[in-house]
C-alpha cells in the first residue's frame, strides 16, 4: 500500500489534470467570446484568473466534501488535528501555496526541513488522513 505521502502527491496530480482541464475550457469559452482578432486581451486576463479559480477549486472542495476530486480518488481526506470538518479559513489559508506549483514546493521542503507536515498545514492545524 502506497503511503500518505504518495498517495498526496497523486491527487495533487490529478487535480492538477483536473483544473488543467477546467482552464482549457474556460479559454476555450474565451476564445469564443473575443475572437481570434483579440487573442492578446485573453492573455491579459489568464495569468490572473487561473490561480483564483484553482484556490477557488481547493477551497471549495474542501470545505464542502473534505476532500479534493484527486484526495477523494485516492481516499484521502482533510480534517482538522480535532477530528471536525475544516473551516472556511482553514480551507483558504491551507491552499494559499496552491495558487501556483513552486510556493508548494517550499511549503513542503521547509516542513520537511522542520520534521514536520507542510507549514500551512500546521499554521490551520489541518491534516490529510484516510478516508476509508
Amino acid at each position: 500500500m502506497a503511503t500518505v505521502f504518495t498517495r498526496r502527491v497523486i491527487a495533487y496530480v490529478i487535480d492538477f489534470l483536473v483544473v488543467s482541464a477546467f482552464m482549457w475550457i474556460l479559454s476555450f469559452f474565451f476564445y469564443g467570446i473575443f475572437g481570434p482578432k483579440n487573442v492578446y486581451q485573453i492573455y491579459q486576463v489568464i495569468p490572473f484568473l487561473i490561480p483564483v479559480l484553482g484556490l477557488l477549486y481547493f477551497v471549495i472542495c474542501e470545505k464542502f466534501a473534505g476532500a479534493s476530486i484527486g484526495k477523494a480518488i485516492m481516499k484521502l481526506e482533510v480534517k482538522s488535528k480535532n477530528g471536525a470538518n475544516i473551516s472556511w479559513l482553514q480551507a483558504i489559508v491551507r491552499n494559499l501555496t496552491k495558487i501556483y506549483w513552486v510556493p508548494i514546493i517550499f511549503d513542503w521542503i521547509i516542513g520537511r526541513l522542520l520534521k514536520t507536515d507542510r507549514i500551512l498545514n500546521n499554521i490551520t492545524r489541518t491534516v490529510v488522513v484516510n478516508a476509508w
